[in-house]
């Protein structure tokens, strides 16, 4: 029997996977990154007044993992759906939970775990920012949520310090012009 060629099967969105240049960090810009929510994380943590265990806080702020990052897109809706529900003035419950951001390991040994989430996150308007670090970008982020790996983190839209530094890197300021304005916010709390 003849084996057929198959053309590649376009579903949709398939560039969108591909790590854009402002969008992918890596090497010195991934450790500065990463730092820096590091930095962000830990003065949002003390500067809260509800004494929550850490990892109970951290659960509050992040969606960690595939799965969790997942199941929040899912319920999520789409710009489709709230521009029809808008026009038939549908009534039906969204979620509460909202990302502003997804942080995706891309070079996960498993690509599959998170092939769907550049579809799923576009179809939301939730963007993208991949992580690359040889084959270890996955321990980076756990490092991040206290756990040993995490493929994807998804930070809830909730108005925090952290959430301010992610609108200002996906505004396209560099990650010194991020650091010096997270910096000169915080000096008139140390008055």
């Amino acid at each position: 029997m003849a084996s057929r060629s198959r053309a590649p099967i376009n579903h949709g969105t398939a560039s969108s996977f591909l790590p854009q240049d402002h969008n992918c960090y890596e090497g010195q810009r991934l450790a500065c990154l990463l730092q820096l929510i590091n930095k962000t994380i830990d003065s949002a943590r003390h500067s809260d007044w509800k004494s929550l265990p850490e990892k109970i806080w951290l659960k509050q702020q992040l969606s960690i993992g595939v799965n969790e990052v997942t199941r929040v897109l899912e319920r999520m809706t789409t710009c489709d759906d709230q521009e029809s529900s808008l026009a038939s003035d549908n009534r039906r419950k969204s979620s509460s939970v909202q990302l502003q951001v997804v942080l995706v390991a891309s070079d996960c040994n498993s690509r599959w775990l998170t092939k769907h989430l550049p579809s799923l996150a576009s179809s939301r308007k939730v963007p993208l920012i991949f992580v690359k670090d040889k084959k270890g970008a996955s321990l980076r982020l756990g490092e991040l949520v206290k756990l040993k790996t995490a493929i994807a983190i998804g930070v809830k839209a909730k108005g925090t310090s952290i959430n301010q530094l992610f609108v200002e890197l996906l505004r396209g300021n560099s990650l010194q012009q991020v650091d010096d304005l997270i910096n000169l916010e915080r000096l008139p709390l140390l008055k």
